[in-house]
């Protein structure tokens, strides 16, 4: 059993988590999460680069100047790409740079992510979240009250708008459902607190079992 530390909005001990030993992985899943960081980044990139061919610059097609006689290279056209406003070869074009993982690889590799997390100490359990107003200092007063880490991430069942409200002019704290915490956004943040419904949402999705098909 792992056990993972309970606090209170107050930054109080209110006891500890146990999770089962076998949903962690400490001895395997290195390169899954290399992948699915690679993954996850590749498929934020916009592939929106785009580059003229020799093809679609501006520029007549006629020869610049005759073949022979002038003592120059030979030209056939002002829009060759060795010439100063043609196109350009082999430049980027969109493109989707998604790479594939295999859904296994995917679930070990978030699996490694969350059991360093909890070996480091940098994952606690919060026993509630429920802020008076949605305010920026409500959640600046947690943040403070849980060790002022450099950034701070709060993973809720569902984020609502008044919790979407108070952490978005925080340049410290960020707040994610369950169901959409990613591999690169659980390694980025020092220190994780996720609800006790949260908790149990991750824990669910860890022991899920991967579907054929699915």
């Amino acid at each position: 059993m792992s056990r993972i530390p309970v606090k209170t909005m107050q930054g109080e001990p209110a006891g500890e988590w146990e999770l089962a030993e076998g949903l962690l992985v400490h001895d395997r899943g290195r390169q899954a999460l290399h992948d699915a960081v690679i993954a996850e980044q590749a498929a934020q990139r916009a592939g929106t680069a785009s580059t003229r061919t020799k093809g679609e610059v501006a520029g007549r097609g006629s020869k610049p100047y005759r073949q022979k006689g002038t003592g120059r290279a030979r030209a056939g056209y002002l829009r060759s790409p060795v010439r100063r406003g043609g196109g350009v070869a082999f430049g980027p074009k969109p493109r989707d740079f998604a790479v594939r993982l295999p859904k296994k690889a995917a679930r070990l590799a978030f699996r490694r992510a969350l059991s360093e997390k909890i070996a480091a100490g940098e994952l606690v359990v919060l026993d509630s979240l429920s802020l008076p107003e949605a305010r920026t200092r409500h959640v600046a007063e947690l943040h403070r009250r849980l060790g002022e880490p450099p950034g701070l991430l709060l993973v809720v069942p569902a984020v609502d708008e008044a919790l979407a409200r108070a952490v978005r002019n925080h340049p410290a704290v960020d707040a994610v459902s369950a169901a959409r915490l990613g591999v690169v956004t659980l390694l980025r943040f020092p220190l994780v607190a996720v609800t006790r419904e949260a908790m149990e949402a991750l824990e669910a999705r860890v022991k899920a079992p991967v579907r054929r098909g699915a």
